[in-house]
Formats: C-alpha cells, structure tokens, sequence
C-alpha cells in the first residue's frame, strides 16, 4: 500500500513541524491513496492542504474556500494606524495549485458525515476519507445587547476578521475630532488574536499623537482581569502615550453588555461610555459549520485529540485553527493565533498521512509565536511550546518566553524592542509564505 517507510515519514514530519521551506520527496506510486478535503483557507486550512501534498503527494486535496484572497489578521492593527497597506496582508491561493491542490471558492453549506460528503452552495458535492475543517470564529452578537451582525457591517465594525471592516474602522479612527474618545470593548477568552485589542489600543494612539489628536482618549472595557503580555503592554503604553490609553478590567465594570449604535454608548452593568468610535469585539465561538456538523461542545468550541487533531466526535473529522480547544493551557485556554493554526494543521496532516499510509501518527509538538507592535521601532513577543501528555497539551515552560520588560539600560531595551519589531515583519513574510506559497 505505501511507498513511505516510517523512518522516511517520521523525518518529513519533524521537518515540517519546524521548517518554513522544505522539500519532501514525492511519495505517490502512481495511484490515489485518498481523498482529503479541507474547508477553510485561512493559515490553518492553507497550511493543511500544502503539507499535506508536500508529505505525500498520492493524496487527492480539495480546499474549499469561499474568498479568491484571503488577508492577514497578523499585523492588521497597522492598517488602522495607517503604519501599512492592507495590500502588503493579502494572499491568494496560486501557490497552492502549484503543489497539486484542487482549490475551489465556493461556500459549504453541509457535511454529511455518514456518507462523508461535503456539499457547497454552487450545487457541488465532495467525498472525502478524511476531512480538516479550519472555519476560524463566529461572532455571538446576540450576547450583548443591541449589537447585530448589520451593525457590525456598518456603524459598528470588530474588524476581527481583516478585509472591510478593518478600513472601515480606519476611517472612522481618521473622522475623530480631537479630543475624541476610542473605546475598545474586549469579550471574554477565549478569543481570536491577533488581532489583539491592547496591541490595537496602541496603533489607535499612535495615529493620534502623529496626526496632532493628542487630547483624545483610548478606553479598553475589559471583560477579563488580565491578558498576555500585560507588563510589556503597560509599560509601552505609558513609555510611548502616557494618559492616553485606560484600561478597565472586569473586576472594574469592564464588561460591556449592552450598546446603543446611535449614541455609540457602551454600558456596563453599573455605568456607561460614551464614544466617538465604539469598537465592540463580540465573544466567540467555533465556525458556523463546524456547530451545524454537531463538532461542538456546550461552550461552543470543537474539543479534539490532541496527538492528532481529530475530532473528540467524530472520526475522520480533524479540526484545527481558532475553532478547537484542548489541554490545560495559561488564562483563557488554546492559544488563537495563526502560528497555533499553522502547528496544528502540520499535525493534522502529519497524523491523515500516518493514516492513509498505515503509519502511526508522530509524536506532536506544538508552538505558538506571537508578536505586538505597539509603535513603530517598538516590538516585543511571546513563543510557548507545548506538548501532549496523558493526552493534555502542556505548556512546557523551559522552552519557551516572553520579551523582557526591563533591561540593563534604555539604549538596551530601545535596541531590542527595535530588532523584535522587526522580527515580526519578518516573521509575518515567512508564515504567509509558509502557508500559501
């Protein structure tokens, strides 16, 4: 049946966990091994497909995704300070057809897990012998109220999926008189980032100290008591925008659970806040196929093993990206990001290989990197590693860290904040390129 010998596969599998460019020798002996279909062409999703023809190219990938582009949540805060072009963010999926995937943009509308069918809004249906969903995040709008998914398209943008709403809230930031206040409304974890809302507070202050709105106010109402990187946060906001950006937590009254689009006011339970610009982040939950599929738990995310990323559900099915959880992680449980996608669809593909070719899974390691630009020249970032035991990802903290807060003198630290912002510039360059290329 297989062309691989576990040696063989078990190398191609540790270097792509780890590699951003690689090459795999081509594994197919001339026949079809299996069908895969992956619904969803985000970082997760797109890194899926490729790794998955990369470590064998006998298997049949379809993605199905409804965008012909797909644009970055990394880095996306800088389109609203005006810091980068929301073109630099943008990536089509010609370099997944160059390794043998079938890309089709189209909506799915339903999964028939008993005949292992896919079925589009075009009308197209499908089969698969194994299926990675990578949906990302729907939006609770009804939990605060007032808020609608309208609003959101229009007066009252989240702009937690780049594209249209985050130009739109650039322009609303550019509409503000001096003096003005941006209020950021952050729902409780666990939730999609980046974006993130502190690194976002900052990028709004940045535009107005550069653009002469030095009276103007950013306000964060805060469902939750802390967040990651709370110090490095804190200290750039008072190094770079001193009394510029308050932050209210939940313990405070920070939760908002009603707006008024029309006055754009933000009430909390005991107060209320009124803006200039209202930008309310609704709580999350897993993509909207992955709940009608029956993949999820009763808090609305898909649990899955994590040795494989398959769904705790349903066989076959393996998830991976914003909708799973999983493990006993730090705060607000798995980490949301696109390097966390990435890791987890390595995985996914890694352990459908395995699979297909009669191969128990690798062993999986996971790592999540994430960076916040606050300023221009001013960077820091957090890498954790995980790794499973008795079934549980782990945070193993020997092996990964944060930015440190204070240095040996302030040329150190200016110095070093400078080189990670442009790590992460770099960093960015090589996940996309990574995942579409």
């Amino acid at each position: 049946m297989s062309q691989i010998n576990r040696r063989t596969f078990i190398k191609a599998v540790a270097a792509a966990s780890s590699a951003s460019v690689l090459t795999i020798p081509n594994a197919h002996a001339g026949k079809t091994k299996g069908k895969v279909v992956v619904v969803g062409g985000g970082y997760g999703g797109a890194t899926a497909a490729k790794y998955l023809r990369m470590m064998d190219g006998g298997i049949d990938v379809t993605l199905i995704e409804a965008n012909p582009t797909y644009t970055s949540c990394p880095l996306s805060n800088e389109v609203i300070s005006g810091e980068r072009d929301i073109k630099t963010l943008e990536v089509g999926y010609h370099g997944l057809k160059k390794h043998g995937v079938n890309v089709v943009h189209d909506e799915v509308t339903g999964i028939d897990t008993a005949k292992k069918m896919v079925h589009t809004k075009g009308g197209k249906a499908f089969a698969y012998d194994a299926l990675i969903l990578s949906p990302g995040v729907d939006y609770n709008y009804g939990a605060i109220e007032g808020l609608t998914e309208q609003l959101a398209e229009t007066t009252l943008p989240h702009a937690w999926k780049a594209g249209a709403q985050t130009l739109l809230l650039k322009k609303q930031l550019e509409a503000m008189p001096d003096g003005g206040k941006f209020i950021i409304a952050v729902p409780p974890g666990p939730f999609r980032c980046p974006p993130g809302p502190y690194e976002r507070a900052a990028q709004v202050a940045n535009y107005l100290i550069h653009h002469g709105k030095t009276k103007s106010k950013v306000v964060i109402l805060d469902a939750n008591d802390s967040f990651s990187k709370k110090g490095l946060f804190e200290q750039a906001w008072a190094m770079q925008y001193p009394g510029m950006i308050e932050w209210v937590p939940g313990a405070q009254d920070g939760k908002v659970v009603k707006v008024d689009a029309a006055s754009k006011t933000a009430f909390t339970s005991f107060g209320e806040h009124k803006a200039d610009v209202l930008n309310i982040i609704p709580p999350h939950g897993a993509g909207g196929i992955a709940k009608a599929t029956g993949l999820t738990n009763p808090k609305g995310w898909c649990s899955v093993d994590m040795l494989t990323m398959e769904s705790t559900v349903q066989k076959g099915i393996y998830v991976v990206g914003d909708s799973c959880v999983h493990g006993d992680l730090p705060e607000f449980g798995a980490p949301k990001s696109a390097h966390s996608a990435s890791t987890q669809a390595k995985v996914a593909a890694g352990a459908i290989v395995a699979k297909l070719n009669g191969l128990p899974a690798p062993e999986p390691f996971f790592v999540n990197t994430c960076y916040s630009i606050t300023a221009p020249g001013w960077g820091f970032s957090m890498v954790h590693v995980y790794k499973v035991i008795d079934g549980k990802l782990k945070y193993v903290k020997e092996a990964g860290g944060v930015s440190p807060v204070k240095m040996e003198s302030e040329a150190q630290l200016k110095l070093q904040r400078k080189l990670e912002a442009e790590y992460a510039v770099g960093w960015l360059k090589n996940i996309m390129a990574d995942s579409f290329t």
